[in-house]
């Protein structure tokens, strides 16, 4: 075998890309730091963790979404439609009223991919690109395509201020989502079904796990994720538009994917989209600090993505083995003391 074929087979290389998002976060904060004054001050990470909250709302429910084996590209026409249901009522319904019917639009687009994809038994890529084209037509319509404004700008203050001086409320928010989600896959029984339903939905079935019920409750999950993030991003600008969140899937599938997520479904993690989502918002913090252009931003994180998919590729194909960085710590010890052993024997010889 050649030093090349050695290399990718080796546990060095299958570590790196199972700890992918721990690696290059830490390689991203060391050159954040270096190149870019306050990079590391806790003003700096408060405001992009604030805007990354948005963006991690939806990467929550697309994490769900993927790990099932599926793929959502509705997320953000559902988020500019649950924004403007919660702006657009506030003066008929009241603001919290209108706010909980803009969380149960998100609800609503969620069960309405869920009927395309499940009981229809449309591919899921079409199915969510013809429910994205309509949720944002209907966004078009509603508004006349021009962004509508709230009753009260002060309402929303309490999702985007700092709560004594930390961080905003929509981060918060999205921390104890992105916690609880972590709890639900590793603990409950549920949990483990729906990566067992993302690995193969007909031996799920045979099984006796309701397939077809988990997928459904996945693009529910999304939907309202989506909704929670839209009904968050209106009120904290006083403003519904039908052009919030055109880009947002993408990144989020992004983030999710890059943190070990993997598309074809049965494997990922809520801790990985959390490190992902951390690694994309420290490289863009960290570009435009540098006044690197937005066209390049989304070069860089395209091609990173890229990559990191390439790499998955090549460790999934081969042998699976415990490559956490506790167990390559132990191999490197267990390797070390059998070379000292040698020259210990060598030496007595």
């Amino acid at each position: 075998m050649t030093a090349q074929g050695n290399f990718f087979t080796s546990d060095v290389f299958h570590g790196f890309v199972r700890n992918r998002v721990i690696i290059i976060l830490t390689a991203t904060l060391i050159i954040g730091a270096t190149f870019v004054p306050g990079f590391l001050e806790f003003r700096t990470a408060s405001l992009g963790l604030d805007r990354m909250a948005t963006l991690g709302l939806v990467a929550i429910g697309l994490t769900v979404v993927l790990i099932a084996g599926q793929l959502d590209l509705s997320g953000g026409a559902i988020l500019a439609l649950s924004g403007i249901a919660t702006i657009g009522l506030q003066a008929e319904l009241g603001q919290i009223p209108a706010a909980l019917v803009g969380l149960c639009v998100g609800v609503a687009a969620g069960a309405i991919n869920g009927f395309l994809v499940v009981v229809l038994r449309i591919n899921s890529l079409v199915a969510t690109l013809a429910s994205m084209l309509f949720f944002r037509a209907l966004c078009h319509l509603i508004t006349e395509s021009r962004p509508i404004s709230g009753i009260d700008p002060f309402f929303g203050l309490a999702v985007s201020r700092p709560i004594g001086g930390t961080f905003t409320g929509r981060t918060l928010i999205f921390f104890a989502l992105i916690i609880l989600l972590h709890l639900w896959l590793t603990r409950s029984v549920a949990g483990r079904q729906l990566f067992a339903v993302g690995s193969n939905p007909a031996s799920a079935e045979a099984s006796g796990i309701r397939s077809r019920a988990y997928l459904f409750g996945a693009f529910v999950f999304s939907g309202t994720m989506a909704g929670v993030a839209g009904v968050i991003q209106s009120l904290s600008v006083n403003t519904g538009s039908p052009v919030f969140g055109e880009n947002i899937v993408l990144i989020a599938i992004a983030a999710v994917v890059i943190g070990g997520t993997r598309l074809e479904g049965g494997r990922g993690s809520a801790l990985g989209t959390l490190g992902g989502l951390l690694t994309i918002a420290a490289l863009t913090t960290a570009m435009e600090y540098q006044s690197v252009p937005a066209y390049v931003q989304a070069i860089v994180t395209g091609v990173i993505l890229l990559l990191l998919i390439l790499l998955d590729r090549t460790v999934s194909g081969s042998q699976r083995r415990d490559v956490t960085l506790a167990a390559l710590w132990r191999r490197a010890r267990s390797s070390r003391s059998s070379r000292m052993n040698e020259r210990t024997l060598h030496h007595e010889k």
